[in-house]
């Protein structure tokens, strides 16, 4: 296959990876609404739970794998990172959501599993719930800011040049790979995915460097 084969693929899988980090968004924000609301201490118990598996095994995942493909869309053909405003702003809010994802949601979700066994009428905070629906909203609008490229440019410059097909290929294969080791770990481990787009990001930079007279 060439070149815009991968590149087709590597757009397909940003594509799916996304709306299934939005789905399992949705998904969470709904158990943690169960959780809020229902009379029963057992179902508190499972809605919390589920909701803490679903981060844990699906949601994260998902969301590195998006996150990288879509990091690796901009290091690897002529949009850049910062060319366009719309990638620019694709690029920062996905930045908070890892953020978000990593350090905030993951802890308390695991807070609202403890709380939900103790006894806790309300397990999960109002704004944990509020955090996955603006999740999903957030992804749901960078959907649309891919979709219609709005603001034009945000800096004018030399073409970027497009990675080789091979870059277009590990694009692919190391979320892939990492989301199977993951889930064989019970953990997400973007490690592969990592280590390839650092190699696209020096690769660009050498490029960019080359270039200037």
């Amino acid at each position: 296959m060439g070149k815009k084969t991968w590149r087709q693929l590597t757009v397909w899988l940003h594509v799916i990876t996304s709306v299934g980090w939005m789905g399992q968004a949705l998904a969470l924000f709904t158990f943690l609404v169960i959780s809020r609301t229902t009379d029963d201490g057992a179902i508190r118990v499972a809605a919390t739970s589920m909701a803490h598996e679903i981060d844990s095994l699906l949601l994260a995942p998902l969301a590195n794998a998006s996150a990288f493909t879509g990091f690796m869309l901009a290091a690897a053909t002529a949009w850049g990172f910062t060319r366009h405003w719309w990638v620019l702003a694709k690029f920062a809010i996905t930045l908070v959501q890892l953020y978000a994802g990593i350090f905030l949601l993951s802890g308390a979700l695991r807070d609202s599993v403890v709380a939900a066994r103790a006894g806790d009428p309300e397990p999960a905070p109002l704004a944990l719930a509020a955090g996955t629906a603006l999740m999903a909203s957030a992804l749901a609008f960078q959907a649309w800011l891919s979709v219609a490229k709005p603001w034009g440019k945000a800096r004018t410059g030399p073409k970027l040049p497009v990675a080789p097909t091979w870059m277009f290929v590990a694009a692919v294969a190391a979320p892939v790979a990492d989301i199977t080791v993951g889930l064989l770990l019970g953990y997400p481990l973007p490690a592969l995915s990592l280590i390839v787009l650092i190699v696209q990001l020096v690769r660009r930079r050498r490029e960019l460097v080359a270039q200037r007279p």
